[in-house]
């Protein structure tokens, strides 16, 4: 039907005829002479229509926004003085010969001639058919798919097989909710859909595939948020005997390639790599924004001893921290701009933020500061968070004093927020790996060890002892990928012994029975020579929102849900038949 596409016309081109189809962006009249702007999923294309053809003319005068055509013309340079420089196809023109209407169109409820922002997300939702002809969000799709393409091909070039994991399988609840469903062969017994593959992928490496991949769908029944859906994609990676720093390097690899091949730019090689450690004390973060040049700095011995019950209740706490925060020229601030970041790090848990003005320090001393809490702290503290800090006359120090939680939270946040409102976010991309994860943390509500990775997660192989007798204590040998303040890929080597299998669930209050109903088939193919063997997942649509500047990753997925799990296109999810529940041998119970 046709022989190019609009969008790679040009004057080379100059004279020949071309067939196009595709949608009408723009009509224009101007005093005989109409002009069409042609778009199709490649660009789009100035279309003429002069009254000399009156038949053609006639066709093009009934033509309106969105309609679909089909059209047979002569390329031809445009005249001196309207070439379009902002347009790939800004030097030429089609002179219409002839035209089809394929298909009319209503007046769609997007006008898709304006930018994103001025449309409600509900529409763009409800008629995601027509958002999704905007030339945006074709090109994040667009990109979407260079991604997976660059990605399978560096896979593939290293000896790493496609597999394809059941999507019906079993609940092994990996922290969210699963999503069930019913069988209707098994009455009262449900599959649940995968959270991940994770445990499919194990059980690859214990069958000799060596090295897999999968670009996998996963689905979680959890709150949403911006970076958050119910169902998302991920790249999903197991490996068999290769330690963590050769996949690692692999994967750092296989990133640059990416970002050169489809962004035109290059990483660092290495990737810098943080230990969880050090990552926290100075960021608060274990997924850490590197743009941004302010750190946390701890000050609790400083005030170990002040009369000041706010900083020194938490720096004499085991499971406190007093951390101070540097704004270089911050003393600009107004009072009601300190107010609304204290009213932002309340979000956070925290129940007030201190600072210190320095006004004049380096003529006046103590005298040249200014805060309500200075009356508090004695000139010995005063001058060691000045020489800790480096702060200079014209700064403003922060301060959060709490729940070592809650301070790394608030301020951690505080740390980006002012980065981003003062303009202090450094360009270009900031990726580091995050090392040494300790392997449990305790659980605030019921005191039990829960896994901070996944319980399949093996422990540093110096430190399985302290499995035994300071679990606390025990490092992982877990790793996540950032990308500016955006963890874009997490993974692990993977237990591998039915011994040590064992007592993590154990540690994380999984009886033997539950262990047995839940992961019984794993636990049972440990026995059975399973390889040393680990892996990763990246979020495919999490890394593709970063490279293509988007603000949600619902902008670069076909199809999204909304906020709240919906789908506004279909009406899903929605009622069904009585009879097709009766099969499922299902009744629905009211809500209380």
């Amino acid at each position: 039907m046709r022989t190019h596409y609009c969008g790679e016309l040009s004057d080379s081109h100059d004279g020949q005829e071309v067939v196009l189809c595709g949608w009408v962006h723009r009509r224009r009249d101007h005093g005989g002479v109409i002009f069409i702007d042609l778009r199709d999923r490649e660009g789009l294309v100035q279309v003429v229509f002069d009254p000399d053809r009156a038949e053609v003319f006639e066709l093009a005068e009934q033509v309106r926004s969105e309609y679909v055509l089909r059209i047979h013309g002569r390329v031809r340079p445009r005249p001196e003085g309207t070439v379009n420089p902002d347009l790939p196809t800004g030097a030429i023109e089609i002179l219409g010969l002839e035209l089809e209407i394929l298909n009319a169109s209503e007046t769609p409820p997007i006008q898709l001639d304006t930018h994103t922002a001025d449309v409600s997300e509900e529409n763009r939702l409800r008629y995601r058919y027509i958002d999704l002809r905007r030339p945006e969000m074709q090109a994040r799709l667009r990109t979407r798919a260079q991604v997976t393409q660059v990605m399978r091909g560096f896979l593939d070039s290293q000896g790493f097989l496609d597999v394809e994991t059941p999507i019906l399988t079993k609940s092994t609840p990996e922290g969210a909710r699963d999503y069930l469903v019913p069988s209707r062969t098994h009455p009262g017994e449900f599959f649940a859909l995968p959270q991940s593959p994770q445990l499919f992928k194990q059980l690859l490496m214990m069958s000799g595939m060596d090295r897999y991949y999968q670009i996998a769908r996963c689905f979680r029944d959890e709150d949403l948020r911006a970076d958050r859906q119910p169902e998302f994609t991920q790249l999903d990676i197991e490996v068999s005997f290769m330690r963590e720093d050769a996949l690692m390097e692999l994967m750092e690899e296989m990133i640059r390639t990416l970002f050169r091949e489809v962004s035109g730019v290059e990483l660092p090689d290495p990737i810098p790599r943080l230990s969880y450690a050090e990552s926290m004390r100075r960021f608060g973060s274990d997924r850490p924004d590197l743009r941004v040049p302010l750190e946390l700095i701890d000050v609790a011995d400083l005030m170990d001893g002040v009369d000041f019950k706010v900083f020194a209740g938490p720096a004499q706490d085991p499971d406190g921290r007093v951390a101070a925060l540097r704004l270089p020229g911050g003393g600009a601030l107004t009072r009601k701009e300190i107010d609304g970041y204290t009213q932002f790090v309340g979000i956070y848990g925290a129940k007030g933020l201190a600072y210190i003005k320095v006004n004049d320090w380096s003529a006046k001393g103590r005298e040249g500061l200014q805060s309500p809490i200075l009356k508090f702290l004695p000139d010995v503290t005063v001058a060691g968070i000045m020489e800790r800090t480096g702060a200079e006359d014209g700064d403003l120090i922060f301060f959060g004093a709490d729940k070592t939680r809650v301070v790394n939270e608030s301020i951690g946040a505080l740390r980006v927020k002012l980065g981003q409102d003062l303009g202090l976010m450094q360009a270009g991309w900031h990726p580091l790996w995050v090392v040494d994860f300790p392997m449990f943390e305790r659980d605030a509500n019921t005191n039990r060890w829960v896994a901070l990775h996944h319980p399949f997660t093996a422990p540093k192989e110096d430190q399985i002892a302290s499995l035994e007798q300071d679990p606390g204590a025990c490092l992982s040998r877990a790793y996540d990928m950032v990308l500016n303040g955006t963890e874009i890929g997490g993974g692990s080597m993977r237990i591998h012994r039915e011994t040590i299998q064992r007592r993590v669930f154990e540690l994380l209050n999984i009886s033997d029975e539950q262990a047995e109903d839940r992961f019984g088939f794993l636990l049972k193919a440990l026995k059975f020579g399973c390889p040393p063997h680990g892996g990763i997942a990246f979020g495919l649509d999490r890394l593709v929102m970063l490279m293509t500047g988007a603000s949600s990753i619902r902008d670069v997925m076909a199809f999204p849900k909304t906020q709240t799990a919906a789908c506004l296109l279909t009406d899903a999810p929605s009622v069904v038949d009585e009879s097709q529940l009766k099969e499922l041998s299902l009744r629905i119970r009211a809500r209380a």
